[in-house]
């Protein structure tokens, strides 16, 4: 076997020598003091009312978006899971063809006005 070209005491100053990466061994760590969710919040409305913002400065609640461009999603109005598939004897949304098959199939006409009532599509008629 070879023998280690180097002994450890030779290899000692690697770890006693101070590195570039290291910080400063005497400097203490700031105290840092956590508040709880509900203080940093009324610490940002208190913020937010003394000072004076411009009408076009945006804030979390002021920002307004214009409408999007992708198509909307749509969802399962059984399964709440996404949906490509529309029943064309009801208009109810689902998943999979087992959901039509197993329960819009089966389902009742005011059961499936419920549903769309839950969506705000159901029809209303006067």
């Amino acid at each position: 076997m070879s023998q280690l070209p180097q002994t450890l005491h030779d290899l000692s100053h690697i770890t006693t020598k101070p590195h570039s990466f290291k910080k400063n061994p005497h400097r203490k760590p700031p105290v840092r003091r956590f508040k709880p969710a509900r203080q940093v919040i009324s610490d940002e409305v208190k913020y937010l009312q003394t000072k004076t913002l411009e009408f076009d400065t945006p804030t979390y609640s002021s920002i307004s978006a214009p409408p999007s461009l992708l198509p909307q999603k749509h969802y399962c109005d059984i399964t709440g899971l996404p949906s490509n598939y529309k029943s064309p004897a009801n208009g109810l949304r689902f998943h999979n063809v087992e959901i039509y098959q197993e329960v819009i199939k089966k389902i009742s006409p005011s059961v499936d006005q419920e549903y769309l009532e839950l969506r705000g599509a159901n029809v209303i008629l006067k």
